[in-house]
């Protein structure tokens, strides 16, 4: 149970993620201008880059080693000093290396880059991988939405106009770094004190970096994505393309969320030895992601045409069509997600975890050189797809020794047909009426109820597995 509560609060976080977008984009946009908008999006691509490197895979890293130890408490809390003193280290460095380059380069927007330096210093004392190690998800999914809503309002109260950007970056500056720092005191009955002299810190720097260079790599090729586009295509493409990729990613989001979530309770079960309790929590997590990822692929492809204009305005007709041929990598970075997030990394074959995406990272690129010549921003999603596709092949390879493959997609098929009849049904009733707020509720209630349908007359596993939570939870 303590898996499927963490997995909610998780998930809860990111479909809030998801609404606020549409809440605040509205009103920023309008309130501080496409100038304004675009300095604050440039600068914070910069600062979000840095800030990066200051946690250097630490987050996932951190998260695995405090659940490796997490039964003992004096290797805990060596193991917390230890790492946070690294993310200390690399965090200043980050900001020093920052601030020099804003100084020597940046003959415009300094001041903005300055201000944006706040998310480098929230990132230093960022300790959720400590609580999520611990599998304790209730207190940084609060600690966020808190954080995320109180910025919502002060947005709403205290910026009113374009000459504010200032103010709208250390608002959202300080909101990263307060939220950061009120995990801290509920430290004080989960860790020791720890001598200085025992701690070594440098101990976590390489396999940190292993799991920083698929970070980076994945952040590597989504941007070459877009400057191959801006500079083979046009910058409409562009636009519409990066819309469509957000869309999809947010719902995406959603699912992936099972891999933050089951990570530290795979490591700490193959910490303990149990191999067992990994492989049969990777057949539920597997089966798990792909009943839930193929119908969010389906009801994208059945209403992105006419949800596309609707939500971002008839400009964006074709970003309707960038959504169906991208939609496929919510079914296939799921799959990544529980094979490399879930398997790989928790027991320590990160490694192989970063020849995967180091491949599809390869192949993207070099598949834009053709698809996105001959078809664009189409080009550019058909290439992101099949790239995902290719990690998910390749973490499959790797872990087919270790795990039945026949076993994980045994049941697929269920959840394809009960996909396909959800995508018919949507895919009519969406072209015979107009898309509204109502509309759009109703056409994922009913894409709901026919996929449910599905199962129960396929009697897909996915439901046992339903009936057993359901059953303990009245138990």
């Amino acid at each position: 149970m303590k898996v499927i509560k963490n997995y909610l609060y998780n998930a809860g976080y990111q479909i809030l993620l998801m609404i606020v977008p549409v809440i605040t984009v509205p009103y920023v946009s309008r309130v501080l201008g496409p100038k304004a908008s675009g300095i604050n999006s440039y600068t914070n691509s910069w600062v979000t880059f840095f800030a990066m490197f200051a946690q250097l895979g630490i987050i996932l890293y951190g998260n695995r080693e405090i659940a490796y130890h997490r039964d003992n408490r004096k290797e805990r809390s060596v193991c917390f000093w230890e790492i946070e003193a690294l993310q200390l280290m690399t965090t200043t460095t980050s900001l020093i290396v920052y601030l020099l380059c804003v100084y020597l380069f940046s003959s415009t927007f300094k001041e903005y880059f300055i201000y944006q330096s706040l998310w480098i210093l929230g990132a230093g004392v960022d300790i959720s991988w400590y609580f999520m190690g611990l599998e304790d998800f209730k207190k940084t999914v609060t600690r966020n939405s808190v954080v995320k809503i109180i910025s919502i309002i002060l947005t709403f109260i205290l910026i009113k106009n374009s000459q504010q950007l200032s103010d709208y970056i250390l608002l959202l500056g300080f909101a990263q770094l307060v939220g950061n720092l009120t995990l801290w005191p509920y430290l004080r009955n989960s860790i020791s004190k720890v001598p200085l002299s025992s701690l070594r810190p440098f101990s976590h720097f390489y396999p940190a970096l292993w799991l920083f260079i698929p970070t980076i790599t994945t952040q590597v090729y989504v941007v070459v994505n877009r400057l191959m586009l801006g500079k083979m295509s046009s910058q409409n493409s562009l636009g519409e393309f990066d819309y469509a990729d957000k869309i999809v990613k947010l719902v995406l989001a959603v699912v992936t969320s099972i891999g933050t979530v089951m990570l530290p309770h795979v490591a700490n079960s193959f910490a303990n030895g149990n191999k067992e309790a990994v492989r049969n929590g990777l057949y539920k997590s597997f089966e798990f992601v792909t009943s839930v990822s193929i119908p969010l692929m389906f009801g994208i492809m059945a209403i992105s045409k006419k949800f596309a204009p609707w939500f971002l305005g008839n400009a964006y007709k074709e970003t309707g069509n960038i959504m169906i041929f991208e939609s496929f990598i919510i079914v296939f970075i799921a799959w990544s997600s529980v094979t490399g997030t879930q398997y790989l990394i928790p027991v320590k074959r990160v490694h192989e975890y970063t020849i995967s995406v180091t491949v599809g990272a390869l192949i993207n690129i070099l598949l834009n050189f053709v698809l996105i010549k001959f078809y664009g921003a189409i080009g550019a999603a058909i290439t992101t797809s099949i790239s995902e596709l290719i990690v998910a092949m390749v973490q499959l390879f790797y872990v087919k020794k270790d795990i039945k493959l026949t076993v994980l997609f045994k049941s697929t098929w269920k959840y394809i047909i009960s996909g396909l009849v959800l995508f018919i049904i949507v895919r009519v009733i969406c072209n015979h009426i107009r898309m509204t707020i109502i509309s759009l509720c109703f056409e994922v209630l009913i894409g709901i109820i026919v996929y449910l349908l599905g199962l129960i007359m396929l009697k897909a596993p996915i439901l046992v597995e339903l009936r057993k939570i359901l059953t303990l939870k009245n138990n």
